[in-house]
């Protein structure tokens, strides 16, 4: 076996890169906006939205037993639907995947300035925290696959161990102090004399289930670099749910000792990190937020492998230079990953660290990455595809009739999306006073003028070949 071989992703290593891909930030900063909309429905939020990326992710891991080409939904795309469609798709999840790397690194440093008692806000103090942190994930990455793959192990282990210890920590907690255990109440919580859970209508439930659904969200990315994993045929099926089953037991856990414990502190926090303010024990509150930071750094670096590697699966399959396709001694992606960091550093530094609209690109299109797979997968059912697959063992289930439920679940939460506020401008009691250019701006320009710019380079490169 030689040192390629040697350094690639192994069963477990994908596990814990799916792990790392979808547990981020959200677990640590956002369950109160969950309970805030579903009240003591909450568990049942996560538990439906665990069963919506579950869905979505048996259709991902079915399309990796056709085409384990590095990618994900570019190779998938392409396979099935030829050059126009998967070079469509891959400029778009490219560019999302970058522009999400930079985002999360930006979280990373508002986070870290916030915990720190500094100013998030404050322009330079970003500016040179971010411009330090991609700095450091560009050093890590320059040492090659052996040392990316440690450190993404380590940061998942890292994150598990800090969500885990909440979980722990709480149920010691309840036992000790004899907490109710009755989640109904959280639903009569007040402030300032007024509920905080509203009335829960149907559209309200959904709006809830959209929202953890986002905590699952990552793992249509963790087959882009497949060919640094081995047997990707048979790893990524079998890893890609078993990680969504593990995040699951994770989540459920944590918000449900957080509403049994002190809810109204995880509705009400200012803190950053805002399952923290459960605890009132500083050691606790400490290590919770020092397992948050790791999550977050963790991410980053599952962001760096990812990206680049999308860019260069296209260059392999003659869409785009060869010369994209250069690794150094450390088989390291090393023009594609430049390239890469320069968009997630020069995209969130235009839009002056506007995570708002920075995210609204990179959610719509992993939504349509979540209709244009399943349709890719049925077409390889059906043998109906535009280039040669895999002969893999086809099932009707996971091949037919998981991808068209995945479909309607998607066209579903598409429908029941809160538009006017990703496209509105939103005040404090939460009204749309206006229309958010910026955000329209981005998505014209991702979805319109980047790939039409991209696709006039490829064709350059492909004339100059010739």
């Amino acid at each position: 076996m030689n040192e390629n071989e040697t350094s690639k992703l192994g069963f477990w290593s994908i596990v814990l890169l799916a792990i790392n891909s979808i547990i981020g930030s959200g677990i640590f900063l956002t369950p109160g906006s969950v309970v805030q909309q579903a009240g003591s429905k909450a568990l049942i939020v996560y538990f439906i939205a665990a069963i919506f990326a579950s869905i979505l992710a048996i259709s991902f891991a079915a399309a990796a037993k056709y085409v384990t080409k590095s990618g994900a939904a570019y190779a998938y795309s392409k396979a099935a639907f030829g050059n126009n469609v998967g070079f469509y798709m891959g400029i778009l999840r490219y560019f999302s995947a970058s522009v999400a790397w930079g985002v999360m690194a930006v979280g990373v440093i508002k986070s870290t300035i916030s915990i720190f008692g500094g100013n998030p806000n404050e322009t330079m103090s970003v500016t040179i925290g971010f411009l330090i942190l991609m700095a450091v994930i560009t050093v890590i990455n320059l040492f090659g696959q052996k040392v990316v793959k440690y450190v993404m192990n380590l940061a998942t282990i890292g994150k598990l161990a800090a969500l885990v210890l909440i979980i722990v920590a709480g149920v010691v907690l309840l036992i000790v102090s004899g907490a109710s255990s009755n989640l109904s109440q959280v639903d009569q919580i007040t402030q300032n004399g007024q509920k905080i859970v509203p009335t829960l209508t149907t559209t309200g439930f959904v709006m809830a289930i959209v929202s953890a659904f986002y905590a699952f969200t990552g793992f249509e990315s963790v087959a882009s670099g497949s060919d640094d994993m081995k047997n990707p045929a048979k790893n990524l099926p079998r890893a890609i749910p078993l990680a969504i089953i593990v995040i699951a037991v994770i989540y459920i856990g944590v918000v449900a000792v957080a509403m049994m414990l002190d809810p109204k502190a995880l509705m009400t926090t200012k803190q950053v990190v805002a399952i923290a303010a459960i605890f009132k024990n500083e050691i606790l509150r400490d290590v919770i937020l020092v397992g948050a930071l790791v999550s977050m750094f963790g991410i980053n670096v599952a962001s760096s492998f990812n990206a680049p590697r999308i860019l260069e699966a296209m260059a392999r399959e003659n869409q785009f230079s060869k010369a994209l396709t250069k690794r150094t001694k450390n088989n390291f992606p090393i023009r594609t990953f430049f390239i890469s960091v320069l968009l997630a550093i020069l995209i969130p530094m235009a839009f002056e660290y506007n995570m708002v609209n920075l995210i609204t690109l990179s959610a719509m299109v992993r939504f349509l990455g979540f209709i244009v797979v399943p349709l890719a997968v049925i077409q390889f059912y059906r043998g109906k595809t535009a280039e040669p697959v895999l002969d893999a063992q086809k099932n009707v289930w996971t091949d037919i009739v998981v991808p068209i439920l995945s479909i309607v679940l998607v066209i579903f939460l598409l429908v029941e999306y809160n538009w006017k506020a990703q496209f509105g401008v939103v005040n404090a009691q939460g009204q749309v006073t206006g229309i958010n250019w910026y955000a329209i701006a981005m998505m014209i320009f991702g979805f319109i003028l980047l790939p039409l710019i991209m696709f006039i380079i490829s064709r350059k490169d492909r004339k100059a070949s010739k």
